[in-house]
């Protein structure tokens, strides 16, 4: 398993934690202001891992 595997590895992961963060401040009636922050950071994370994913496909390719 290389770098490449483990960077996308937690990519997908911090997109997976954040994920089940808002859903859980949903299901317990937490505040909307954070599930709204949630759901933003779930965006740009979702944004960046596809960049690190396309990054490696790129790489190694290369």
């Amino acid at each position: 398993m290389g770098f490449d595997d483990v960077i996308v590895g937690v990519a997908i992961g911090l997109v997976l934690i954040v994920l089940v963060m808002g859903l859980a401040n949903m299901l317990r009636g937490g505040s909307a202001n954070r599930s709204q922050h949630l759901m933003r950071l779930r965006v740009l994370l979702q944004f960046v891992a596809i960049v690190v994913i396309m990054g490696v496909i790129w790489w190694r390719a290369a």
